[in-house]
């Protein structure tokens, strides 16, 4: 009994594990195999998760009912997260382009108060980015699969001024600094 009991316990633990994430369904495409008898239809999702923290992932599951594809794209997604170092945890760091095929986007950094102004499944990447506040613009394919998988792509070139002072050997408030510095030319 007691293995058993243990078990069990893994299992709730788990599911509280499971419980942080927020996890939204993209797009889902019906497919049609033709067989002899007829036609056949399995389904394709793409869902997105992330722990409103600043990890997120995306994951592509098929099957032949809707609630396994989805099922399959969810455990796919939570094995491919990635963390995205954000400005005081509501928006990006600096300006950033990404690309994946013909998908292109523009990501750029907004004050406070501004939101997420950006198309379907870019918005569903910052909703479970945890971002408030961004703008966002999609170039070239609206496919959703190479909109998200661009959005990604310019999240991973996103810097954190911490990695930046590590890299060039210099301290944060050096750079903290310089950007302020920037952004009072600018107004």
């Amino acid at each position: 009994m007691a293995p058993r009991e243990q078990g069990g316990d893994r299992g709730k633990g788990r599911e509280e594990r499971d419980s942080e994430f927020l996890d939204k369904l993209v797009h889902i495409n019906r497919v049609a195999k033709v067989v002899k008898g007829g036609k056949r239809f399995g389904f394709a999702a793409l869902v997105v998760v992330g722990d409103q923290k600043g990890r997120v992932g995306f994951g592509h599951g098929k099957a032949r009912e809707v609630p396994e594809a989805v099922r399959k794209a969810t455990e796919s997604a939570k094995r491919g997260l990635v963390r995205v170092p954000l400005r005081e945890g509501r928006t990006l760091h600096h300006d950033v382009d990404g690309r994946w095929g013909a998908g292109k986007v523009v990501l750029r950094s907004a004050p406070p108060g501004t939101g997420i102004i950006a198309g379907g499944p870019m918005r569903a990447v910052f909703e479970s980015l945890g971002m408030q506040d961004v703008v966002a613009k999609s170039k070239g394919s609206s496919n959703p699969y190479n909109m998200v998988r661009a959005t990604f792509d310019a999240l991973k070139k996103q810097a954190s001024p911490r990695a930046v002072a590590a890299r060039r050997g210099k301290k944060v408030s050096d750079i903290l600094t310089r950007r302020r510095d920037q952004d009072a030319t600018v107004e």
